[in-house]
This record gives structure tokens, sequence and C-alpha cells, in this order.
């Protein structure tokens, strides 16, 4: 179904790369201004997700984990999250209502061309016969009950040399050109409402989020003379003494060695 909303007072944008080419494309409004025209011209990197359903259940030290540097990966970088553990208590909503049999896994592939061609089931097999059994060995004994594949060409923020000044920002054009249009998404420019998480995708696009919605919502309040509650964010905790230490130390020690790489 489709149709045309015109009774709005304001939008967020809440768009990757290929979206916003989309958008902008079929907008020649926003087209002829040079911050979405030039967030329109970044590109993304492939990426494939996978779940996995398995016979029994399989411990692992942490429920978040990396894929690195194995020949199976293709040049791909990969994660796995034990779904189960992270769930916690009742796990059968990872089982469609039905008895849990075992591990639920979410793999993801970033970086991923040169497994987009690969059919669904060699994607499963190259999981479940190589690079689980590598990662935590216990993986080779379990059965894959049922898998779902996804894949996605171009569509995750590809943060390359460069790219920051086309990056969109969340106030958009800015509220005097353009004050009812936002963005979010981990890769917008925060400005004054950057926050901590900045090398942390998912969280940095829940935060932008929330600041495109505080800012859109406290434009409106203002014209409209409303007070608007500003939803609260949490700030990154600050870092651990050992850590700034030897982050002083780092500097320090930098200012007299030429860098080597």
């Amino acid at each position: 179904e489709t149709g045309e909303i015109t009774d709005i007072d304001g939008i967020v944008l809440a768009l990757g790369c290929k979206g916003m080419e989309n958008v902008v494309r079929a907008s020649p409004d926003l087209a002829r201004l040079p911050v979405f025209s030039k967030a329109a011209s970044q590109k993304g990197i492939d990426v494939i997700s996978a779940r996995l359903w398995l016979d029994r259940t399989v411990p692992t030290r942490t429920p978040a984990n990396v894929f690195s540097r194995y020949d199976a990966l293709r040049g791909a970088g990969g994660t796995f999250f034990m779904l189960d553990q992270l769930q916690g208590g009742d796990s059968r909503d990872l089982w469609g209502g039905e008895e849990p049999q075992g591990s639920v896994l979410a793999c993801d592939f970033y970086n991923a061309g040169a497994l987009l061609t690969l059919p669904e089931e060699e994607l499963v097999r190259i999981l479940t016969e190589e690079l689980l059994p590598s990662a935590v060995p216990e993986f080779k004994d379990a059965k894959v009950v049922d898998s779902w594949v996804g894949k996605y060409a171009g569509v995750v923020s590809w943060f390359s040399p460069g790219s920051f000044g086309s990056r969109p920002p969340l106030e958009g054009a800015g509220n005097d050109v353009l004050p009812n249009v936002k963005c979010a998404g981990d890769w917008v420019r925060m400005g004054d409402r950057e926050h901590g998480a900045k090398g942390l995708c998912q969280e940095r696009a829940y935060v932008s989020g929330m600041e495109a919605a505080n800012s859109l919502m406290g434009r409106i309040g203002r014209t409209e003379g409303k007070a608007y509650k500003v939803h609260p964010v949490l700030p990154v905790r600050d870092d651990e003494a050992q850590f700034k230490l030897g982050v002083a130390v780092n500097n320090q020690v930098m200012k007299f060695l030429p860098r080597f790489w």
C-alpha cells in the first residue's frame, strides 16, 4: 500500500547511505542542498546476516564474539552473538514460542563482497563446519535445526578516509534552511550533541535518533509555544584511571618518537 502524508510537523531521516541516496534522488528539493547531495554520494559496504538454530546448547566464554583472520572469511570481518545467552531465562521467543532445543546464533559478515555471491547453504556450511568450530570446538557436535540468511549489498556505513565532511549532520541543512528535517544513524555528525559511543554503530545510531527527536521536538515546541519533555541521553561512563594514565604516557612518548606507520 502506498500513499502520501501531508499533515506532519517534521521528519527524521533515519537512513543509511543507500536509503539516503534513494530519497535524495527522488527529491529535487533535497538534492539542491549540498548537505544532502554530498550525503547521497557516500557508499556503503556489503553485509551478510545469518541466524542459526542448533539442536544443542553450546557454552561460550562470552555471548559476543569476533571472527578475524580466518581464510574462510575471504577478507570479510565477522561476529557471532549467542542470542540465547543474551536473552536470559526463557528463550522460547527465539524459537517462535516452541520448546527451545539449543543455542540460537546471530552471525554477521562485514565487508562481505567476496561472500555475497555464495549460495545460502554454503554460507551456513562455512559457519557450522569451519568458522564456529575453529572459534569454539564444541560447535562441531551441533547440528543446524533451522537457518536464515540475508544479503545486503552496500547498505552499511563505510567510514572511509576523507568521508567525514560528506556525512549528514544531525541538524540536516540547519535550522535556518530546513528546520523540520533532521538526520539519524551511526554515520551522522552530531555536532554539539556528540556522544561518547563514536565507534559503536548500533549504540550511536540509537543515541542519534533520540537526539534528532529532541532537536525536532524542541524546535516544534518553541514554534508552537509548548514545552516538550527532552528524552535524557545517558553519557558513556568515564575511562578508568589506568587507561587514562596509559593514554597520557603514550602521548608524551610519541612527542619524541617518529611515527612508524
